[in-house]
């Protein structure tokens, strides 16, 4: 049996490799970082141009029509890349609620234009500190208005289109919780951009007034939608999580074999040596669960929740701790502003915090096995 991507998802891999090699190098994160744009534009268009936008999405709402096996592919270069672009929070959050939960109008209005690149989406869930869970939701909806706030909002400063968690009722169920979609230039939205450790993946306040809203899949089912949602997008960002985890591998073995002192490589050092090996342990048992967790998302089997959760929590710790070593491998010069090490450290711990802190994920996953073993 065969584990590995088909020879068409590698070629898909390389040609997405060459083009963020390309348009997407360290000086393209950095114009981000430190400077106004909420993102790269030009790679944007880029990234719709060839279809890596729409790839998961059927080709009648205008997408490439490939599958989730193709999308895994895409988001590991996309976290190799560190490409500052809102894919995440339009891709594997706003497209997939609607693919999963959508009215065909719903669809056919805004699929097209996520996949042209026309429109930026996003998931409002939560509203301050805290897990993602029914109880800390507070904005409130009335009939199709919804009113409350948001925060923080992965890109929510330049989205066109938000999924909005709400709560319809006050029983103390799930069932409390309804999904809605929102058009952000609508009356009645309001938004405000946060300080964030990754300002290339920006995060927002939105602050709806009696704002008009969709109802978004059955009612009563919104947080079942919720639980799904996070499942697909925390194999999606797992991915992400490996790409970097890789890069930041590659960067600190490359400067232990250039680097000299006392007159030899300090990738000769066993010090550095052990930590290299760390680096690549890790790496390698999250990229296994990320795997499985990519088998059971194409699949939609029901191994999903168990396989999103050991994904989530095996690429958090991956990422966090290869970009914390390639600082250390990278010596005094690893902390510096002009080496790159930085980035992929911001990056890191921005995704861990992305879907639920790694603790949430840990809780997820014991809850989950308990409960498959007492079945």
């Amino acid at each position: 049996m065969n584990f590995d991507f088909s020879d068409e998802q590698k070629q898909l891999r390389e040609q997405a490799r060459r083009f963020l090699a390309e348009k997407c190098p360290p000086q393209a994160v950095r114009a981000v970082l430190e400077g106004h744009a909420p993102y790269d534009r030009a790679l944007w268009q880029g990234f719709a141009e060839l279809g890596f936008l729409g790839v998961a999405i059927p080709e009648a709402y205008g997408g490439a029509g490939a599958g989730q096996l193709e999308l895994c592919v895409l988001a590991e270069e996309v976290g190799r890349a560190l490409a500052p672009l809102p894919f995440s929070s339009t891709v594997y959050l706003a497209a997939e609620a609607l693919l999963i939960a959508g009215s065909e109008a719903q669809k056919q209005k805004w699929l097209p234009r996520i996949a042209s690149g026309e429109a930026i989406g996003t998931l409002a869930l939560f509203e301050g500190r805290g897990q993602p869970q029914p109880a800390a939701i507070r904005l409130s909806a009335s009939g199709d208005a919804l009113t409350g706030t948001k925060s923080p909002v992965p890109d929510g400063t330049i989205a066109h289109v938000a999924i909005v968690a709400a709560r319809t009722a006050s029983t103390g169920r799930d069932s409390d919780i309804a999904l809605y979609l929102v058009d952000l230039s609508a009356d009645g939205v309001e938004t405000r951009e946060l300080a964030n450790l990754d300002p290339s993946r920006g995060q927002a306040e939105i602050t709806f007034s009696n704002a008009a809203a969709e109802p978004l899949g059955a009612a009563g089912e919104g947080w079942s939608l919720v639980t799904r949602l996070l499942d697909r997008a925390a194999v999606l960002i797992g991915f992400e999580q490996v790409g970097g985890a890789d890069r930041a591998l590659e960067m600190g073995r490359d400067y232990a074999l250039d680097r000299i002192a006392f007159g030899r490589p300090i990738g000769s050092f066993q010090a550095i040596k052990h930590m290299l090996a760390d680096m690549y342990v890790a790496a390698t048992l999250a990229r296994s669960n990320c795997y499985y967790g990519a088998w059971a998302l194409s699949t939609d089997a029901a191994e999903l929740p168990e396989a999103a959760a050991s994904a989530r929590i095996s690429t958090t710790q991956a990422y966090q701790l290869c970009a914390k070593n390639n600082i250390q491998v990278h010596g005094g010069m690893g902390f510096s502003w002009e080496f790159d090490c930085h980035l992929y450290y911001r990056r890191a711990n921005a995704l861990a915090l992305s879907l639920g802190s790694l603790s949430y994920w840990e809780d997820q996953l014991i809850e989950r096995m308990r409960q498959r073993n007492a079945a």
